[in-house]
């Protein structure tokens, strides 16, 4: 596993966005290889969920990163980044984007924004914390109809 060459925040999300398109674009989680985007995450990396949300947890090294990426891939048939705006870059890292997605089990389609902090450790994201707006409309947009 290389390490990206470069400490500078902003070009290891830049490079870290690109890998994960290009691993999507392979067909992603369960089909394409997570060796695409390790190289950016910390061996040891930590990415926090809102507990509210069907893939809510945390999310532990690249074993814990793949099965996210799956459980994300199960919850929503398509989760598009259609504006993104970094507000910050340093050791941690502040970016507001808006998705707009469509939930798998209902076909619902939202837009919403992402808030999230990310740190750094070695030229590596070690930490992330995403912030939803409104994690009950996610819920309920991604909540397999039930029998009556």
């Amino acid at each position: 596993m290389t390490q990206p060459l470069t400490t500078d925040s902003m070009a290891i999300l830049t490079g870290m966005y690109a890998a994960e398109a290009e691993y999507l674009a392979a067909g992603g989680p369960g089909e394409a290889p997570f060796d695409t985007l390790a190289p950016f995450f910390a061996p040891d990396v930590v990415l926090h969920q809102a507990e509210a949300l069907p893939y809510g947890g945390t999310w532990r090294g690249h074993a814990g990163m793949e099965r996210f990426f799956l459980e994300m891939s199960r919850t929503w048939e398509e989760f598009d980044m259609v504006e993104q705006e970094f507000l910050a870059t340093g050791e941690t890292a502040v970016i507001h984007t808006r998705v707009r997605a469509r939930a798998r089990a209902t076909g619902r389609e939202l837009t919403f924004p992402i808030l999230q902090t990310i740190s750094f450790k070695d030229g590596r994201i070690a930490e992330v914390h995403p912030f939803y707006w409104d994690t009950a409309a996610i819920a309920t947009a991604c909540a397999a109809p039930t029998e009556a």
